[in-house]
């Protein structure tokens, strides 16, 4: 049973790159999913990502959060479903 589509954020920590930000666009743009929101704050030595969502099915946000986890640079990828308190920490 497919589960109904979630609002979804991705909140990202990775190293200072401009070459990076491109890249975390990939595991969306392979699953035809275009995010909402696209936010960037340069930090001192890491940059701090965050990719909104509206509508997006659990299944595909996990999938997703295991390819950005596998981004290089990226240190660690938190995805928060909009509907559940609890936050589910990938890589």
């Amino acid at each position: 049973m497919l589960s109904s589509p979630l609002p979804t954020r991705f909140d990202l920590r990775a190293e200072s790159s401009p070459g990076l930000l491109p890249r975390l666009l990939q595991p969306f743009a392979k699953r035809n999913v275009t995010p909402d929101s696209f936010q960037v704050r340069q930090g001192i030595e890491e940059m701090e990502i965050t990719i909104a969502c509206q509508d997006l099915e659990p299944g595909v946000a996990v999938l997703i959060a295991g390819n950005l986890g596998q981004v290089i640079g990226v240190s660690r990828v938190l995805v928060t479903p909009s509907d559940q308190a609890r936050q589910y920490s990938l890589g």
